[in-house]
């Protein structure tokens, strides 16, 4: 069944299609992001298909035939989407049907009938059955017969693979309206919400996944977000940490019955094992303690433990410290430093570990806000966060032909220029030759663009010059200065170590501008002790910039073309 062409006969919902858990979600009357539970009550729903006597078996259920029908379950499938068979890495799915070639794509041989006989199946197909129950649940949710949605997808995904998931959605009767990157939605779920400030900001969207991390930088500027750089780490993930959880918990269980074998050894075995490490994962991102409990792990013997949320953080410590490397390299890549970030948006299910906000938290300063569970009271679950914004951009182009969306997500439409410098103004008056720059567009802001800013003027008043310029972001150094033995209340007898301390003592690190080049000036006579101007800035998409300055409450103003000068930008 095909998805309706006619905008008005769509039911569209944004639905999250992750390698390991996927979600669906509409938006309201009231145009508030829900999140839909499937028919077993899950809102987040195991991205895995299983077939038992011909019966097919999703989600939760699905995930749960990792123990007696592995060979017959198929998870961790979607980046193998539109993907040679060569170029896959088919780790992830040891525990479960393994992939196989298919001319040069990827297939599984399961057996999906009630026959005892199997079927070659495409990753195509595979998705498609997936789509089709995500629709189903949708669908009996809201009592329409959904047709339609916003997928999200990793930043690094190919054009091949979205044309792979483009045709599995078609086969599923959905019609998709438009991919959204998977950060974009995470940070458009923040910014539709009722009390949300919309500023120009720099954020990073770090998402610790179940197969391997993602990081983001985004540039917000007046609602339009530009991605500056990513990152991607298979080594560091949610898997590797339920293998730390794994390693732990089967060293406890061969200190007392080391006799019976490891239960890494026996597929079976370790199949529970994964499963139970990542519940008591779960359990140690909300409590502060976690029992583990599987009936039978090895040869008949059942295995009870507990673990507290300060050993788990000890055990995992290195995982922790490799992912907030990966978000300060993210930010490196983007040619920025830690003090140009805004906010941090941690995503994914593993945001919900503590210790994984606090490493991040640690690596910036106290002016970056870190949207977490664990760091503010008004974060959103961090495991909704892509679907939430993709059900919002569903809301907003639903109703607009296809064609016409097609149009304005065209990369000659959306690839426009931007600013490489920010642009703003210095008041000079008086002795004072340099004045402070004020900042009004930040670099890579999308052109065209209109900034009007309020900017006060030197105490003093009078005759006040106003330079339009360039700045570029500048992190100033200080060094601590070095202290006297007598100031540090030492003696001339003190060890080398007290030396290393005072040695060690942070700098002070602090965000400057250097000004560029000056695109143009004005003179505003008479200006009252006090005053503030207001400026208005105005850059075209060819570059070109004019300006309207004038004394906030005064009449007039002053109108300028900049002749002769255009600001920088890149394509």
């Amino acid at each position: 069944m095909s998805a309706p062409t006619d905008p008005a006969q769509r039911v569209a919902i944004g639905i999250s299609f992750g390698n390991s858990y996927s979600a669906i979600a509409f938006t309201t009357s009231e145009g508030k992001a829900e999140v839909i539970a499937n028919e077993d009550g899950d809102r987040q729903i195991p991205s895995a298909l299983s077939y038992v006597e011909g019966e097919e078996l999703h989600g939760g259920q699905a995930k749960g035939q990792f123990v007696r029908n592995a060979r017959n379950t198929v998870a961790y499938f979607r980046d193998f989407l539109g993907q040679d068979f060569k170029a896959i890495d088919p780790s992830p799915c040891h525990q479960s049907a393994h992939p196989i070639q298919q001319e040069d794509g990827v297939a599984f041989r399961i057996r999906d009938t009630s026959e005892d006989r199997e079927n070659t199946v495409s990753v195509v197909d595979i998705t498609t059955r997936h789509l089709k129950r995500l629709r189903t649940s949708a669908s009996d949710y809201l009592g329409k017969d959904v047709n339609a949605a916003v997928i999200t997808v990793p930043t690094n995904f190919a054009s091949a693979q979205k044309e792979a998931l483009r045709k599995a959605s078609a086969e599923a009767g959905i019609e998709v309206l438009q991919f959204i990157s998977e950060p974009t939605a995470a940070v458009l779920a923040y910014d539709a919400r009722p009390d949300a400030q919309l500023a120009d900001k720099i954020v990073v969207v770090a998402d610790l996944g179940g197969t391997r991390s993602d990081i983001a930088v985004v540039a917000s500027r007046g609602g339009i977000y530009t991605i500056l750089a990513t990152l991607h780490d298979y080594e560091v993930s949610g898997f590797k940490l339920d293998q730390v959880l794994m390693d732990h918990f089967a060293k406890e269980f061969l200190k007392k019955h080391k006799s019976v074998g490891d239960p890494r050894e026996n597929e079976r075995s370790l199949a529970k094992l994964k499963l139970e490490c990542e519940a008591v994962k779960k359990a140690l991102s909300i409590g502060s303690t976690a029992n583990f409990s599987v009936e039978s792990l090895v040869g008949g013997v059942d295995f009870t433990a507990s673990i507290n949320r300060t050993r788990y953080d000890l055990l995992g410590n290195k995982l922790f410290a490799a992912f907030a490397r990966l978000v300060t390299h993210a930010v490196e890549k983007a040619n920025l430093d830690t003090l140009d970030i805004s906010e941090i948006i941690l995503a994914g299910g593993n945001s919900h570990t503590p210790k994984v906000a606090s490493v991040v938290r640690s690596a910036f300063t106290e002016s970056t806000a870190v949207l977490a569970p664990s760091t503010s009271p008004t974060a959103i679950n961090p495991s909704e966060l892509s679907v939430r914004g993709a059900a919002i951009q569903a809301s907003l182009i639903q109703e607009f032909e296809l064609e016409d969306i097609e149009q304005s997500t065209h990369p000659m439409v959306t690839v426009t220029p931007h600013l490489s410098t920010a642009v703003g103004v210095l008041c000079i008056s008086g002795d004072d030759s340099s004045g402070v720059f004020h900042a009004i567009i930040d670099a890579e802001t999308p052109l065209p663009v209109r900034r009007t800013a309020i900017v006060a003027t030197p105490r003093e008043g009078g005759d006040v010059l106003v330079k339009l310029a360039e700045g570029s972001r500048h992190i100033k150094v200080t060094k601590p200065e070095p202290k006297s033995r007598t100031e540090a209340g030492g003696t001339a007898d003190d060890s080398d170590e007290d030396d290393s301390e005072d040695e060690e003592e942070e700098e002070l690190r602090e965000k400057t501008w250097k000004v560029g080049q000056a695109l143009s000036e004005a003179a505003i006579r008479g200006v009252k002790k006090g005053a503030k101007i207001e400026v208005q800035i105005n850059i075209g998409a060819d570059l070109s910039i004019n300006a309207v300055i004038r004394e906030l409450g005064a009449k007039g103003g002053i109108r300028g073309i900049v002749q002769g000068h255009k600001v920088n930008g890149s394509s």
